[in-house]
C-alpha cells in the first residue's frame, strides 16, 4: 500500500517563502512520478510541479515557473516543493500525488494522494 503524507503548509505574507514536504512509502525499488497539485475553494484541481524519481525530468505549471522548485531526496524518499516569492493567488490546499505515469497534469491518472496541506498567502 502506497501512502503519502504532506506537511509544511502555513500562512505567510506575499513575497514570503515556504517549503512543503511529502513523505512517500510503499513503493518498492522502481522509479516513479511524484507531483504537487493544488486546489482553491470552488476551483479545479491544478497541477503545480512534477518530478520523475529516476532523474532527468521535472515540469512546472507556467504560473509557478521561476518561483517554485520541486526536488526529491532518494535516500529519505521525501518530496519537496520550495515556494519563493509567494503570491495571494498561490493560496490553496496543496496535495502530493504519485504514480508510474509522468506525462501529464490530469489528476485522474494518479493513483495515490496525500491528505493535503493548506497554504495561505496574504497581501
Amino acid at each position: 500500500q502506497v501512502q503519502l503524507a504532506e506537511s509544511g503548509g502555513d500562512s505567510v505574507q506575499a513575497g514570503g517563502s515556504l517549503r512543503l514536504s511529502c513523505a512517500a512509502s510503499g513503493y518498492t525499488g522502481r522509479s516513479y512520478c511524484m507531483l504537487w497539485f493544488r486546489q482553491a475553494p470552488g476551483k479545479e484541481r491544478e497541477g503545480v510541479a512534477r518530478i520523475y524519481t529516476g532523474g532527468g525530468y521535472t515540469s512546472y505549471a507556467d504560473s509557478v515557473k521561476g518561483r517554485f522548485t520541486i526536488s526529491h531526496d532518494n535516500a529519505k524518499n521525501m518530496l519537496y516543493l520550495q515556494m519563493n516569492s509567494l503570491k495571494p493567488e498561490d493560496t490553496a490546499m496543496y496535495y502530493c500525488a504519485a504514480g508510474y505515469y509522468c506525462g501529464g497534469w490530469s489528476y485522474k491518472v494518479y493513483n495515490y494522494w496525500g491528505q493535503g496541506t493548506q497554504v495561505t498567502v496574504s497581501s
